[in-house]
């Protein structure tokens, strides 16, 4: 992710790799890992196993698996083993709005917010340790400075940035209360039915790929979510629609649009990077290519933001304008319905 989300994120990350010796005999994975992990007990090695977090050569294994020379093994857990080094950049911001308590800015497209496994740099938190001091922090002490929510690496929009423990721990409950308001815009593939509505469901990762969040009706697979929609400007093929998050779950608005059959334009992650709507060949073949090519990701923005600041008990509101590139893609489409017309 990253990708619409509070701090529901439950993301793993890399501790350890290890390249089994050339002479190395078979022996148990899990036999193997408790002589070369300190402080790992065989329960929790198994334990591991057991939730796929270790995997060997990129696959998932089981405890009764032996080892082969040259395997490569990689464990990885809830929490990063970098937590508390976040390394200052400068990395300018674009800030719409700042006091003593918090600030809001305008994160761009292709920024991811706090650093985990792949992308240890260049995220927004590295730019605010730069910019701001002694900024407060969450769970448990763990270093995710003044991020009170995130939304994914290639979705563009509003956040809010606490600059107080105070701050902080308010702007957390209204976001646990649900009392923040947000509202992003998506381009879906198709017209949905009905033009306004609410997807619900329990939301959870898919048992065939754990970087996907699929909807289930049973609540012990995941965690309930709601997202209401409104379908702002219908493009035949695809539409502008306005979503409000009642909750905040990892990549809701793009799993609850997939599961209604409508995925985000060019989300290669839930399946609209192909063409959904219209037939693939020809010159709509062509023209959809040239969409993907402008917005050349998921074409989600997180719009509008509203909150009542911590001190002063004011209601704040916030927008910002469609990013140039899911401006430019949007006014494509607009120009071949008025073509066919």
């Amino acid at each position: 992710m990253q990708n619409e989300i509070t701090d529901d994120e439950d993301e793993l990350y890399e501790h350890h790799r290890i390249v089994v010796d050339k002479g190395q005999s078979l022996l148990r994975i899990d036999r193997f890992l408790m002589d070369r992990l300190q402080n790992a007990t065989r329960t929790k090695i198994q334990a591991a196993i057991d939730v796929e977090s270790v995997r060997v050569n990129g696959n998932v294994t089981k405890a009764s698996y032996k080892i082969k020379p040259l395997d490569v093994i990689t464990v990885s857990l809830p929490h990063p083993p970098r937590d508390t080094d976040i390394k200052p950049e400068a990395i300018p911001l674009n800030i719409v709005f700042e006091d003593t308590d918090l600030l809001v800015l305008n994160k761009p497209a292709g920024m991811v917010v706090h650093p985990a496994h792949g992308n240890w740099d260049g995220t927004l938190a590295n730019a605010l340790v730069y910019h701001f001091q002694n900024l407060p922090t969450t769970q448990n002490g763990v270093a995710r400075p003044g991020l009170v929510h995130r939304i994914d690496k290639d979705t563009s929009g509003l956040m809010v940035i606490a600059k107080t423990e105070y701050a902080m721990t308010h702007l957390a409950r209204q976001f646990f209360d649900h009392s923040i308001e947000r509202t992003y815009q998506a381009l879906v593939w198709g017209l949905p039915e009905p033009a306004n509505g609410t997807i619900t469901g329990y939301i959870g990762r898919s048992v065939k790929d754990r970087k996907v969040q699929t909807i289930y009706d049973d609540e012990t697979k995941g965690k309930w979510s709601v997202t209401h929609y409104k379908t702002l400007e219908p493009l035949r093929y695809v539409s502008l629609m306005q979503c409000n998050l009642e909750t905040g779950r990892t990549h809701q608005i793009r799993a609850h649009f997939r599961h209604i059959g409508h995925p985000l334009f060019n989300d290669a992650m839930y399946g609209g990077d192909r063409i959904q709507r219209g037939m693939p060949v020809g010159s709509y073949k062509a023209f959809v290519e040239n969409a993907f090519k402008l917005l050349p990701r998921q074409a989600l923005h997180a719009k509008s933001l509203g909150f009542e600041h911590p001190r002063t008990k004011q209601w704040l509101q916030f927008d910002s304008p469609l990013p140039d590139d899911f401006q430019a893609a949007l006014e494509k489409w607009r120009k071949i319905v008025m073509s066919d017309e």
